[in-house]
């Protein structure tokens, strides 16, 4: 079968969501309707920016890789490559998550 590459527009950014535990620490299977869903996923692809008010290329903030705090609600659910991801603008993404030494 083929595979897809999904190319952000604008000022778009696609995410891998990170997923909920499947079972709890002490074994506990969860159903997937219980469980929460997770607003941190990790930046995919990138859109190559938008233009401002006088016409200049505003870059992304973010970059492939990147660990990413996610607005509640925004974005679109898609599934490329039986991988369901999300879509959204750069505006959603709350910030970018780093590691301290």
């Amino acid at each position: 079968s083929k595979r897809y590459r999904f190319i952000p527009t604008l000022d778009r950014v696609l995410i891998r969501r990170l997923l909920p535990a499947e079972t709890t620490a002490g074994g506990i299977v969860l159903p997937s309707k219980t469980q929460p869903k997770i607003h941190q996923g990790t930046v995919v692809a990138v859109g190559p920016g938008f233009y401002d008010n006088t016409g200049k290329l505003r870059k992304p903030n973010v970059a492939d890789g990147d660990r990413v705090y996610l607005s509640e609600y925004g974005g679109h659910d898609i599934e490329i490559n039986n991988e369901e991801l999300v879509v959204l603008r750069e505006e959603d993404i709350l910030g970018v998550i780093k590691e301290e030494d």
